[in-house]
């Protein structure tokens, strides 16, 4: 069987354990809590490619056991208390390196960092049982499309492994726009109407219009700095020439927000 891969958005935050924002985003927690029937049922373990991590190389963590990275700001003192105690997976880890180095492609692997919300957040409501190993892999500095398109081709044998691969961001992100931008929802859907023909459309031409993503409409308002979409570069290149399909489409903190399955 080989697994699907994802693109999620993983909201705002530790969103989900704020009662006044948990309603608004419902539909974001009962697409993040059906995943894995989704994907056809608990995989051996989880490949995460969060767009809170950042490394020269690809950097995949090796730790068997996790602390929380709270990488957030401002937020009400309960939710810098979150635990979520899924393992790690050292093997995991070692594969995800040796996939790399096949595809001739340069790899580390460290093992200090604890899961950033980018990873817990989500996947508190993914997985909630935290008995399914979640192995984090970072992006590369420079962000560049192709790059981690090639990092997903290169991954992609490990979803006949067992091995779910999900990139974790945001289809939107702007937060000073969210915050006091005018328009936001209009301009939103105008590049999510371009990603989701991009993504969706022929796979032979996905790749070529994912590295131009860029140019597409409203392409800078959406992502100022694209750290969330590259995970999305991922998931699409783990899944070259098979078809994708949009799963989530909803306004999230008032911009248009997307996922993918692909394969």
């Amino acid at each position: 069987m080989t697994l699907p891969a994802y693109y999620i958005p993983h909201g705002g935050g530790p969103w989900p354990f704020m009662p006044e924002r948990a309603a608004e985003l419902g539909s974001l927690t009962a697409f993040l809590r059906g995943l894995l029937t989704d994907a056809g049922g608990q995989p051996r373990a989880i490949l995460v490619i969060s767009g809170h991590w950042e490394e020269p190389i690809p950097t995949v963590s090796s730790r068997p056991d996790y602390s929380m990275f709270y990488d957030y700001y401002g937020f009400p003192e309960h939710t810098y208390h979150l635990q979520y105690p899924a393992p790690g997976s050292p093997e995991v880890a070692a594969r995800v390196v040796d996939a790399l180095a096949s595809a001739g492609l340069p790899a580390a692997t460290e093992h200090t960092r604890g899961y950033d919300h980018g990873v817990f957040v989500p996947f508190m409501l993914v997985a909630p049982d935290a008995t399914i190993p979640v192995v984090p892999l970072s992006l590369v500095a420079g962000l560049d499309p192709a790059q981690h398109i090639a990092i997903g081709r290169a991954l992609a044998p490990l979803r006949r492994e067992d091995i779910l691969i999900v990139g974790s961001g945001m289809s939107f992100h702007n937060l000073r726009a969210l915050y006091g931008g005018a328009d936001v929802l209009a301009r939103s859907k105008r590049f999510d109407a371009w990603l989701n023909d991009a993504v969706t459309g022929a796979p032979a031409a996905r790749e070529g219009a994912l590295t131009a993503w860029a140019g597409a409409p409203e392409a800078r308002f959406a992502h100022p700095r694209e750290e969330h979409l590259l995970p999305l570069m991922v998931a699409a290149g783990a899944a070259e020439g098979e078809t994708a399909q949009r799963v989530y489409d909803n306004d999230v903190m008032g911009a248009a927000t997307t996922g993918f399955r692909f394969g």
